[in-house]
């Protein structure tokens, strides 16, 4: 069997969908290990990626110039505004379309066009390109942002014109595809797809990266760690979790003397949280550190790992860090809105809270520090839900999907 990937970020660190993407590939092998896989990456600026780890037979990379030309961008001012369409945007999908459309894609089995980000890119590129009738086409997060659940993106005419070209893309490929379930079913029925939406969960494989460099990582000075790493963004908030800590420790000597909560922040969210909680010394607000500075202390050094999901009172992604943090055996608390995927896919309730009850927050997180401080017997939250062998279950019911169209 012959499989093409067309791959927009394998980067090693920085972004969780470099980390999904290399994982992607390497459980394609572990299913079909005698297969071919071939990938086409295309990437916006120069990185080293490793690609030398990736478990494939060949990779093809290409560089792309995304600077919009003066005359585009200087006639692009009037014109979105007459037409609601943006000519620099178009120029964007023109110039990954230009690197697609010279692909001989008749020779494989199986397409994989997957995006990164959130401006679909590359998905957005193949629109009527023939390629795209014989491709898997996976969404990784909503398209346009309006839909974004905790998104700040206003619904207007631009954002109307964007769904409008994923809309014939949707129509086009052979299959989509998304990371979560509520994702699927959401975005079948937002696009009025008469082809079924398939899910298939994002992963981890740790083959796929180089976890030697433990240089920057902080070791715990109590017995119970707690630690954040991650962004604040789309509705998520730390805050109210923070505050449940505060109510436990300054309740509990136990827990002040034997617990700590370490952040691991960039941008304006590590300055603003550095700041508000600079007066506890149980809690340390820090910048990011490398992919596997950041792997280490998460499975080595902390007893409880938080995940933020999007909100507050939806989401529909699956959160990037999720299997790699059920892959460590160690208890997750997850924030989450009422109706959420996360929810789907747990074993026991005690792993979550809801963003809205701060008291609920408070006793799950107290359970979940004493029984650490009694045991650090290994868990499974989410049971077998990322295993080899449940991945290559969906991911069989997308390759030999039939579909149905009117």
């Amino acid at each position: 069997m012959k499989f093409l990937v067309i791959e927009q970020d394998l980067r090693v660190w920085g972004t969780s969908q470099g980390i999904i993407s290399r994982s992607f590939l390497a459980k394609l092998r572990i299913s079909y290990p005698d297969s071919i896989i071939d990938v086409v990456y295309i990437k916006q600026s120069p990185s080293d990626d490793r690609l030398d780890l990736l478990p494939v037979d060949t990779i093809e990379t290409y560089i792309v110039n995304l600077k919009t030309p003066f005359f585009t961008k200087w006639f692009n001012k009037l014109y979105w505004r007459l037409f609601h369409q943006s000519l620099a945007v178009e120029h964007v999908h023109k110039v990954y379309a230009a690197i697609i459309a010279k692909i001989d894609y008749q020779k494989y089995d199986h397409i994989f066009i997957r995006s990164a980000g959130i401006d679909h890119e590359v998905i957005l590129a193949t629109k009527d390109l023939p390629i795209l009738k014989k491709a898997i086409v996976n969404f990784h997060d909503p398209y346009p942002l309006f839909w974004y659940a905790g998104t700040q993106s206003k619904l207007n005419n631009l954002e109307l014109f964007k769904f409008k070209k994923m809309h014939d893309v949707v129509s086009q490929a052979k299959t989509c595809m998304s990371s979560a379930r509520l994702m699927a079913e959401d975005i079948q029925y937002l696009y009025g797809s008469r082809k079924k939406f398939y899910h298939l969960p994002h992963q981890y494989n740790e083959n796929v990266f180089d976890l030697s460099d433990v240089s920057t990582v902080l070791k715990k000075t109590k017995k119970v760690l707690i630690s954040y790493q991650g962004a604040i963004m789309f509705g998520r908030n730390i805050e109210i979790l923070l505050d449940a800590y505060i109510k436990l420790i300054e309740s509990n000597a136990v827990y002040k003397e034997n617990t700590e909560f370490v952040l691991r922040l960039k941008g304006v969210d590590l300055i603003k949280l550095a700041q508000k909680y600079s007066a506890i010394p149980n809690i340390q607000v820090l910048g990011m550190v490398s992919f596997s500075n950041s792997c280490f202390e998460q499975s080595q050094e902390a007893d409880v790992n938080i995940i933020l999901e999007n909100g507050p009172i939806y989401s529909n992604t699956l959160v990037g860090k999720a299997p790699f943090l059920a892959s460590i055996g160690k208890p997750i608390f997850i924030l989450s809105p009422e109706r959420s995927e996360m929810r789907s896919i747990l074993k026991e309730d005690q792993y979550i809270a809801s963003y809205s009850d701060q008291e609920e927050i408070k006793n799950r997180l107290e359970n979940l520090i004493q029984n650490r401080l009694n045991s650090d017997e290994a868990v499974h939250p989410f049971g077998d839900y990322f295993s080899d062998e449940n991945f290559k279950i969906y991911l069989d019911a997308i390759l030999f999907a039939k579909g149905y169209d009117n």
